[in-house]
């Protein structure tokens, strides 16, 4: 068994544990194996040990790999922030955008969208930590924005997502993403259902869990550190 694989493994083995812990299936909740910075290789790598859906922050990083990989038909997710002049790329080449967080850019990937591809999945990042320094709309904005985002063609509204202050109180973790499930509850009472809550890495991804995550967003734990330099 490779490290990869192993490590996927154990992420796969913490997921099932803090779902049993909730009182939740583990196959409720998705794994996103977060492949930035990392070579094409490791991402064929996690493939061959059963993992299909990665994880991109940088749009030409990412298109390298899903052009190097198209053999392997791999579900891609771009989860970075996405400025407008990189929108026609995104939209033409990820499966899922989950770092949505204004109306232009979400026009733009609308109208960059091939209306004879399937709908581009997105989600709207929410800043649930009120960090300035981060991307992501403030809650009280979220549900004009879903709106917005829900009546676009060529888009499917699925989810929101957030990247909460790190921190290792699990009590203030979990608080950070019950703000992101209590705003999917508010736009369900107002009609607008979502099936996808993005929160949890490879840190926190227990607390997540507990409080409702379906998908988990997991670099370090599967690829390793990432070389900062």
């Amino acid at each position: 068994m490779t490290t990869i694989s192993a490590n996927l493994q154990a992420v796969r083995a913490r997921i099932a544990r803090a779902a049993r812990s909730a009182g939740r299936l583990p196959e409720s909740i998705a794994l996103l194996a977060v492949s930035k910075t990392f070579p094409a290789d490791a991402v064929r790598e996690a493939a061959a040990a059963g993992q299909r859906a990665f994880g991109e922050n940088y749009a030409q990083e990412g298109l390298a790999k899903i052009a190097a990989l198209g053999d392997l038909a791999l579900e891609w997710h771009f989860i970075g922030p996405l400025q407008g002049n990189k929108a026609r790329a995104v939209a033409g080449h990820f499966d899922w955008v989950h770092s949505v967080d204004r109306q232009r850019i979400a026009e733009r990937l609308s109208a960059c969208r091939d209306p004879a591809r399937a709908p581009l999945q997105v989600c709207i990042q929410v800043n649930v930590s009120g960090e300035q320094s981060k991307s992501g709309v403030a809650p009280a904005q979220a549900a004009a924005l879903a709106q917005a985002v829900a009546a676009l063609p060529n888009l499917r509204l699925r989810g929101l997502m957030a990247i909460p202050e790190p921190t290792d109180d699990e009590a203030l973790a979990r608080r950070q993403f019950a703000v992101l499930r209590a705003l999917r509850d508010d736009l369900a009472a107002r009609g607008t259902e979502l099936d996808t809550l993005s929160m949890g890495m490879s840190a926190d991804l227990e607390a997540a869990v507990l409080e409702g995550a379906t998908l988990v967003r997991v670099g370090t734990a599967i690829f390793g550190q990432r070389n900062r330099a």
